[in-house]
This record gives structure tokens, C-alpha cells and sequence, in this order.
């Protein structure tokens, strides 16, 4: 983990108020693995005195790239900014994705931009598998080009119908396991929503099966010491404890997860 004055060096609009803004950051972009995240300084913003997490879409040797919405004051403050501009980095921060094991077939399932991390895992994975994205309409259909170009499978969900199958991710999710014959046992990596979140690792343990899930939570320090990020999963022995989704996640096993 270290702080690193980052350049801006691309900054593209992908679909609706979806936006990539690329950096240069060597010193955390040779080191992030997928499922890690950075914490930004969010300029052009007097209010704001802690930093945004911001998964990894992408990185290489010099740059990584963030995959962002345009929702509040600091990701709107954030579309202000050009190329040459500087933004103050915190990372690689969590856990990421576990490697896929011997003889699996991984299972990516996205919900929105839950496609940022998962975009930068697939592009990791030595062996592709199917990757299933989905969103409210088709402008939160994100990088499905992208996704193919890497060699993956693709299904589609929106719940308005307006892109691929009418209805929720886990609906194709579950024509794809009843249809078709899996390569091996199935292993699903998922970042989205919780709802989505909890219906995929349900999926997972009725078929006995694993499931990584990426947690989406409130964060203020980013580095576990403020404790506004609490999750509670099941401890040593079944008992339920309290972990900190920044520092301990924010990738955890789904049949460890307790949902409230």
C-alpha cells in the first residue's frame, strides 16, 4: 500500500453517465491484482475530506483504469478532469480474487458497474469461461465488446428488456446451468448489488459449488481503521463475527457471507 501522485492520461465516456478515467500510477499498478482497489482524492472538491474507493477496471505496467458513475457530487467533480491533470492515489488496498483452481470452469456474473473488477480478472484468467452482465437497461450493459474480444462467452440481462433476456442476471445465470454442459465444475467470481450477490451464492451452495463474492460497502478510511465498513461472516467454528469489508474483503466466500 503506498500514496502515489497520479497523472491523468485518458479520460473516455462509455455509455450513459458511465466514464474510464485512466492514470499513470506505476508503483500501484504493477501490484494491484484483481478485486483490489484504490482509494482517490476526489479534486476540485473543497467538501470532501476522505477519499472515494474505486475498484480496478484495468491495469498494466505504468497505468491503471477506473471504471466510474457519474452519481454524486464527487464522482461529477471527478468528470472534470483532463488529461495532465493530478489525482492522489491510496493502494492496492483489500483483498482481491483467489486463482481460479485446477479443473474449474469460472463463472463471472456482474451487476452494473460490479463489471469493472471482474473485467480486470477475466482479462487475467489463462482460462476463459462464460460471463454473464447485468443492469436496469442497456446504457448499464458495460464493455460486452471488450469481454468477447478476451475470449469469454457472454450473456446478457437487462430489467426493461432493452438489451439480451428480460430480467435479472441470475435468470440467464440460470438457463446457462440448467442448458448447458459445464467443463468442469463451475466456480463464480461476482461483484453487483447484494441482492444479486447473495441470490449467486445461493446458486453456488445448492449446487455445491464455490463463489467469490466482491462486497460493495460504505467505506471512510479505506485502510480498516475507522470501521465503517463492517460485514459480518461466519468465524471459526460457524460463529458469527464482524470483519472490515476494506481490510479482510473485500472479497469473501459466499457460504462465509451472513446477510442480515
Amino acid at each position: 500500500m503506498r500514496i502515489e501522485q497520479a497523472r491523468v492520461t485518458g479520460h473516455e465516456e462509455l455509455s450513459g453517465s458511465y466514464r474510464v478515467l485512466t492514470v499513470n500510477a506505476p508503483a500501484i499498478s504493477a501490484s494491484v491484482k484483481p478485486g483490489q482497489f484504490v482509494h482517490l482524492l476526489v479534486p476540485r472538491l473543497d467538501s470532501a475530506v476522505l477519499r472515494r474507493p474505486f475498484s480496478v477496471f484495468g491495469a498494466d505496467s505504468k497505468a491503471l483504469r477506473i471504471l466510474y458513475k457519474r452519481i454524486g457530487k464527487g464522482t461529477h467533480a471527478m468528470a472534470s478532469l483532463s488529461e495532465g491533470d493530478e489525482v492522489s492515489l491510496l493502494g492496492p488496498l483489500g483483498n482481491g480474487f483467489p486463482a481460479l483452481r485446477a479443473g474449474r470452469c469460472p463463472v463471472l456474473v456482474a451487476g452494473g458497474y460490479g463489471v469493472a473488477p471482474l473485467c480486470f480478472l477475466a482479462g487475467r484468467m489463462k482460462r476463459k469461461g462464460v460471463f454473464f452482465v447485468g443492469g436496469a437497461t442497456r446504457r448499464d450493459i458495460l464493455c460486452l465488446d471488450e469481454i468477447r474480444a478476451l475470449g469469454w462467452r457472454v450473456g446478457v440481462a437487462t430489467e426493461d428488456g432493452s438489451l439480451g433476456k428480460k430480467g435479472f442476471v441470475t435468470d440467464v445465470l440460470d438457463v446457462w446451468l440448467k442448458e448447458q454442459a459445464i467443463a468442469g465444475t463451475p466456480e463464480f467470481y461476482a461483484c453487483g448489488p447484494d441482492g444479486m450477490l447473495k441470490a449467486v451464492g445461493e446458486r453456488a451452495a445448492r449446487g455445491g459449488w464455490t463463489a467469490w463474492l466482491s462486497l460493495d460497502k460504505h467505506m471512510g478510511c479505506g485502510v480498516g481503521a475507522c470501521l465503517a465498513c463492517v460485514q459480518k461472516i461466519r468465524g471459526p467454528g460457524g460463529r458469527p463475527i464482524l470483519v472490515r469489508v476494506c481490510k479482510e474483503g473485500p472479497v469473501f466466500e459466499a457460504k462465509n457471507v451472513v446477510w442480515e
